[in-house]
């Protein structure tokens, strides 16, 4: 899925540790700055791992077969299985002993399930005991709980239940819960597609963006298509449009007809997917009071008491109207909606398969003010998919917390909002319109949405008048590398109803390629309304970066963190205590035994659960071996697109760290969460040597 790229604009796909060549073509050692300029990180040559090599009979040399078996191997170690296989393995799984009724697991009673023979799990507590796995060393994550261990007889800890914590033991999940659990009675009605959402159905009704009919989003993206992609479609540039409305399409005689090529055929719908309506719904004020022109220019509204009131005639649009919802509760205008201040705040990204609830609450640990939730489908959460509502998931200690949703369609997103604004707690809601990935991008959501700026205006305000909490948005530069947009678009996305816009430094058809464009960055948050927070994001790995891309541009809020805390969480300290930590590897491992710690809490310390945490923990640890320590660098601070020669630790910890073979990752792994299965095998999801994809956008 994932696909090789480059950080660097003259070199070839990012390569794994040991590729990157410390020496020139003579063999003499290359100086730091002709490393630097390479892209590749300048380690002490007392480090550096010579690669022996041999004279072969073409008078070349090449390696010999103990450096070949001594060199650190790919990480993928497994062939990706069918559907069918996996299936077949789900229900071998059912059927065995180990798979204990949790009921009885809790009490060891076999009679303690409701659901007797019924029941899908495994009653054979005999069966269970003579096939459970060896207890984990150190205690159960639930033990100082004020209830006893969820898992009872399944916990790979369950030695230790005997053990009676001491009075002077502090209880550390009396204030540590999660949040934001999905609930049987709205899973069934999502099931069912029988959950109710007035206000986003009364939202889309005021901007004329209800679509019953499917018919309809096909005929309009059929006009879409016909607009070139490198065209902005905006206020901004207004030849092609009127109002930032496509001109093939403001020249109909009916509101809701749409023109199908040059004929004269036109297709009356009662309701349209990118357009709002030429006529506004009248709202609660002027259906009760006459409208007057003064000479200024200005609309003033007279009541029946003789009250004026002076409007604005640009904003004389449904966003400062209180309009009334179908519940009869007054929609708020954005001025009086929450605010999210994000200014100066160290921001963890929503990161794809490793940002999940266990990682931010290490990296909030180590010093992130503002966490996001990964990238959840909002066609998934309208449907009641669990794992995808699992993406939500909030921790106590998360005090700012946003969650992030893909769609595209404004139908898609406004019900999504509800949805989340009711059920969970969050402080912000992210919409991305970055992500990459083709499929999402097929779909039409991520960066295919900056291809139609029409949608977006939809979106944003679709989302923003529904629900009451902050909307902010998380875009690229553009879709195609050297035609960017966003600059056109940005002082429109904060009157549209954004709180704030992050804008990743890189278009959609780079990826994660080169470096970001921090200029672009500049130029945009320069030109934004002082009322719209502008982030930045892209190759945020030091200190440093995060002080010259604050100083270089006083405009910008704050700088969002991504790739680099994945390497580096302990990147949140260095930024507040302005410095760089040459952190030892038992520290670092102290680092890792906490995120099993939060894994297990997370995920459940039963067998299901560790292995849960050790699935993620190997993903993480595919990018962790990317850090070099600042002991081992002849120039501080290391650099996101260096690429990584073979190099020794200062001790067997440090070098098994640095190795970029999975069979090490499961060795630090086993180190935690005790030997793997038999069978086993570990692929990273992402290709971390490439950067590729492993943040949304």
């Amino acid at each position: 899925m994932a696909e090789l790229t480059a950080e660097h604009g003259d070199l070839p796909a990012l390569e794994t540790a040991g590729d990157a060549p410390a020496s020139n073509e003579n063999g003499a050692h290359r100086t730091p700055e002709e490393l630097v300029a390479k892209a590749i990180a300048p380690v002490k040559s007392e480090f550096l791992r010579p690669p022996p090599v041999r004279p072969c009979s073409s008078g070349h040399t090449e390696a010999t077969p103990e450096a070949k078996a001594s060199a650190p191997q790919s990480g993928l170690v497994k062939e990706k299985k069918s559907k069918r296989q996996l299936k077949r393995e789900r229900q071998q799984e059912k059927k065995s002993a180990l798979n204990l009724c949790p009921e009885i697991a809790k009490t060891g009673d076999i009679s303690s399930c409701r659901y007797n023979d019924k029941c899908r799990f495994s009653h054979d507590l005999e069966a269970f005991n003579a096939q459970k796995p060896a207890e984990l060393e150190g205690e159960c994550p639930f033990l100082g709980a004020e209830e006893p261990c969820p898992f009872g007889l399944a916990c790979r800890f369950s030695g230790t239940h005997k053990v009676v914590a001491s009075a002077s033991t502090p209880n550390s999940h009396k204030k540590s819960f999660e949040m934001n659990s999905l609930k049987k009675d709205v899973q069934k009605l999502l099931w069912k597609n029988k959950m109710r959402l007035p206000k986003s159905e009364a939202c889309l009704k005021s901007l004329g963006l209800m679509v019953h009919n499917k018919s309809v989003k096909k005929i309009l993206e059929e006009v879409e298509s016909k607009e070139p992609a490198s065209k902005d479609c905006s206020v901004a540039n207004g030849n092609d449009c009127k109002d930032g409305v496509p001109s093939e399409l403001t020249n109909l005689d009916h509101p809701w007809e749409v023109a199908e090529g040059n004929s004269a055929a036109a297709i009356n719908v009662t309701v349209a997917d990118e357009l709002r309506p030429l006529k506004k719904q009248k709202n609660i004020l002027e259906e009760e009071n006459s409208i007057g022109n003064a000479d200024d220019g200005t609309d003033i509204l007279q009541r029946d008491s003789k009250e004026s009131y002076t409007l604005n005639e640009q904003k004389a649009s449904t966003d400062n109207m209180m309009i009334e919802n179908d519940d009869g509760s007054l929609k708020l205008n954005p001025r009086e909606k929450k605010l999210i201040d994000l200014r100066d705040k160290l921001y963890l990204a929503p990161l794809t398969t490793v940002g999940n609830l266990p990682f931010r609450r290490l990296c909030k640990s180590l010093g992130a003010d503002v966490t996001c939730g990964e990238m959840a489908m909002g066609t998934n959460l309208l449907q009641g998919q669990a794992s995808e509502w699992a993406l939500l998931r909030r921790h106590s200690s998360e005090d700012i917390f946003g969650v992030q949703i893909c769609g595209a369609y404004p139908d898609t997103v406004a019900r999504t909002v509800e949805l989340i604004g009711q059920e969970c707690t969050v402080d912000f809601i992210d919409i991305n319109m970055g992500c990459p990935i083709d499929l999402v991008v097929n779909k039409g959501a991520g960066s295919a949405l900056l291809t139609k700026p029409m949608r977006i205006k939809a979106i944003i305000e679709a989302a923003s008048g529904t629900v009451e909490t902050p909307i902010t948005v998380k875009v690229r530069t553009g879709y195609f590398e050297g035609k960017n947009r966003i600059d056109s678009l940005i002082a429109d996305i904060g009157y549209w109803g954004s709180s704030a816009v992050t804008i990743h430094g890189r278009s959609r058809q780079q990826r994660y390629s080169k470096l970001a464009d921090w200029d672009y960055i500049y130029q945009c948050a320069a030109r934004a309304p002082d009322s719209l927070q502008v982030l930045g994001n892209g190759d945020i790995f030091s200190y440093v970066d995060w002080n010259k891309r604050k100083s270089d541009c006083p405009s910008l809020s704050t700088c969002m963190i991504a790739r680099g805390a994945l390497i580096k969480p302990w990147l949140f300290t260095e930024i507040k205590e302005q410095r760089h930590w040459d952190i030892a590897s038992g520290e670092r491992l102290n680092i890792l035994k906490d995120y099993v710690r939060f894994g297990l809490e997370h995920w459940g310390s039963d067998r299901k659960g560790v292995e849960t945490t050790r699935h993620f923990l190997l993903e993480w640890l595919s990018y962790t071996y990317r850090y070099v320590p600042v002991g081992l660098l002849e120039v501080v601070p290391q650099q996101l697109n260096w690429r990584l020669p073979s190099y020794y630790g200062r001790d067997d910890l440090e070098t098994l760290m640095a190795s970029d073979s999975a069979a090490d990752w499961v060795r630090i792994s086993e180190m935690l969460l005790g030997k793997v299965p038999d069978g086993f095998t570990f692929a990273p999801k992402h290709k971390s040597n490439a950067y590729d994809r492993a943040e949304n956008g």
